[in-house]
């Protein structure tokens, strides 16, 4: 009887329900006509004592969040389930266990309300965060074709943005992401997970110039991280047998000094790319693109060589609903629904 008083009502208005639960972010949005009504994140602290995500740990937080932060946002959204037009959900990459809570609930939350389900891909939905939409005047959304830099803790990629439902990757790191290197190489310095932004906090007092690190020499528009994160290791312990305060003294130097490599590594072959294909739309997403280092450049560079540079807000950079949501939002009026047999995928899943 409750199911049927929910039955889905016809309306003019396009109101997109969108949940993420890829790693160890249980959130959900609300977006109407493409602007945005609510994003709600719930983290887990949890997996800070051991220094990076625990997959088991994560999947069931998933399952204590994904109810609250449903809820929560449909009621900032100020709207019933009952106004909803269709359910959009991550349906991979990233890790299984997670990915199956989230799928798992938006099919069942889909089926009772008889609402189109959409599959998201992740990377893809990163992408089309420039999309989000807040209601103010003065936004300002990138033009096909475009450029788009993923860079994130999984993944670093260069990605050509022909439109909302055609996207090329023509670069990608064949090893380490620039995510994973920050990470790894704070967790050496001793520093809290995740590492990423305590190394951007450190840099903003250190010396870029300080140290050298290895950069990577490959081909066309592909990135290496892993001989970055090997010349950094062999560094500190060189140094640490003749200084065992070297760390701690030099902190901050290695900080800017590591972020400087990483930026100048991801921004070269940018710059190729866009030379290359002659395109001056660039953007930047995923959770790296919150660095302060990077947006830096970007801007920079943009001014040198005539981009114009698209920044997403940093609320957005990170694993979030709305990203999900808007890009269900661009499915669905493309009639691009997925049946309750579509399963979650943990790999990279390369066609957009």
């Amino acid at each position: 009887m409750a199911i049927k008083e929910e039955q889905h009502k016809p309306t003019s208005d396009i109101y997109i329900l969108g949940i993420e639960s890829s790693c160890d972010d249980t959130s959900a949005s609300v977006i109407k006509n493409g602007v945005l009504l609510s994003n709600v994140t719930a983290g887990q602290a949890v997996h800070e004592r051991y220094g990076g995500v625990v997959p088991e740990l994560a999947s069931r937080a998933h399952q204590q969040n994904i109810i609250p932060v449903v809820h929560e946002a449909m009621r900032e959204a100020g709207i019933a389930k009952s106004d909803l037009s269709a359910v959009a959900f991550t349906r991979g990459p990233g890790l299984l266990g997670s990915l199956l809570v989230g799928a798992s609930f938006a099919k069942g939350f889909a089926q009772s309300l008889n609402l189109p389900l959409i599959d998201v891909n992740h990377l893809q939905a990163h992408v089309l965060a420039h999309f989000i939409s807040q209601g103010k005047p003065d936004e300002q959304m990138p033009e096909f074709p475009f450029l788009c830099l993923l860079v994130s803790g999984g993944n670093s990629q260069i990605i050509l943005v022909r439109s909302y439902h055609d996207m090329e990757i023509i670069g990608q790191t064949i090893d380490d992401a620039a995510g994973e290197a920050f990470d790894k190489c704070a967790k050496v310095m001793g520093l809290p997970y995740p590492g990423g932004p305590h190394v951007d906090r450190l840099a903003q007092s250190g010396n870029p110039s300080a140290f050298r690190f290895a950069k990577p020499q490959i081909k066309d528009y592909n990135y290496s991280f892993s001989g970055l994160k090997t010349s950094f290791l062999y560094l500190l312990r060189d140094k640490v047998k003749e200084n065992p305060d070297f760390i701690a003294e030099n902190k901050a130097d290695l900080c800017a000094s590591l972020q400087e490599t990483v930026v100048d590594i991801l921004m070269k072959k940018l710059k190729l790319a866009a030379k290359d294909l002659n395109v001056r739309q660039v953007a930047v997403a995923g959770g790296v693109s919150a660095n302060s280092g990077l947006r830096k450049a970007l801007v920079e560079t943009g001014k040198k060589y005539g981009w114009k540079v698209f920044i997403p807000p940093v609320s957005f950079t990170t694993d979030n609903a709305a990203m999900i949501a808007i890009t269900g939002y661009f499915k669905y009026l493309n009639h691009d629904f997925c049946g309750l047999g579509e399963v979650p995928y943990a790999r990279i899943n390369y066609t957009f």
